[in-house]
């Protein structure tokens, strides 16, 4: 099984970055370039078990909400059937934000573990990696600009 890692520190408080991402549905309001995010069943975006439908760039993609903590600040997910990329399977992700007592900032950290091709791995790996940096950032932006309208 691999795994693709990304961390970060985000000048904002744990509490108030959890309040954006904790709603699994809520992709549309802080991942630049997702034109839908929808829970389908009209599930709350905070039930295990709730599945998000999400299409980002003329792709459309199916996952499943796997756990879900308020306390720990953390979700996990998984793709569901059929998978977009034929070659990867059994994809899991977990998204977790924590208090960063000095400054009152937090430490955001995105992982994945997935099976692939031996010859695959480095591709998928650095794709993860490359695109939780890529949405963690555009999280980031969305929380400044948030912050200078409240001002």
């Amino acid at each position: 099984m691999a795994q693709a890692y990304y961390s970060t520190v985000f000048e904002h408080p744990a509490e108030r970055v959890w309040a954006v991402i904790r709603d699994f549905g809520n992709y549309t309001v802080w991942v630049d370039g997702v034109e839908e995010a929808e829970i389908e069943d009209g599930r709350p975006g905070d039930a295990v078990g709730a599945i998000r439908r999400v299409s980002m760039g003329g792709v459309r993609i199916r996952q499943r909400l796997l756990a879900h903590s308020d306390i720990d600040r953390s979700s996990s997910y998984e793709f569901c059937e059929p998978l977009r990329f034929p070659t990867l399977g059994d994809y899991r992700a977990t998204l977790r934000v924590t208090p960063v007592v000095d400054g009152d900032r937090s430490f955001v950290e995105w992982s994945a573990t997935f099976d692939c091709r031996p010859d695959e791995l480095e591709r998928w790996k650095t794709y993860f990696v490359e695109s939780f940096a890529t949405w963690l950032a555009s999280l980031r932006t969305h929380l400044t600009v948030e912050r200078q309208r409240r001002r």
